[in-house]
């Protein structure tokens, strides 16, 4: 039997391009972003402060009876995309958890009055504690 140096290479080489391709598939990652929208009202009022004050912070945004905004929601993933579903995550049961981690509490909700994350904290409902409380509520 002749053994060709070449073939073994050429044999060596295949195999090695083939497992170095194996454990990039693996190792893929990818961002899935999935965009929801809601409606909600609040006012922005801090009640350790005068009226006063909170007129002179926040303006218009501490009318006495509120105001209303269309929220834009981007919920983005991270993550390895398993080989054998070819999905980070399966975008249906992202699609659930954002209902119920985020629509549900909050779309045409008072943030103030209907949430408790605000109501009993006296966390004052500005986005940015906002996105405080979507992010506590998707983690």
């Amino acid at each position: 039997m002749d053994i060709k140096i070449g073939d073994i290479l050429s044999s060596v080489r295949e195999a090695s391009l083939q497992e170095e391709q194996r454990i990039q598939r693996a190792e893929r990652t990818c961002l899935i972003t999935r965009v929801e929208h809601f409606s909600a009202a609040h006012r922005l009022h801090n009640p350790s402060l005068s009226d006063e004050e909170n007129r002179a912070i926040f303006g218009k945004c501490n009318h006495i009876n509120g105001h209303g905004h269309n929220y834009t929601l981007e919920t983005t993933l991270k993550g390895k995309i398993d080989p054998r579903t070819g999905m980070v995550m399966n975008l249906v049961d992202l699609k659930a958890a954002i209902h119920e981690a985020v629509m549900k509490p909050l779309d045409h909700r008072n943030i103030d009055q209907d949430v408790a994350y605000f109501k009993d904290n006296g966390v004052v409902s500005t986005t940015e504690n906002l996105a405080v409380f979507i992010w506590e509520q998707l983690r």
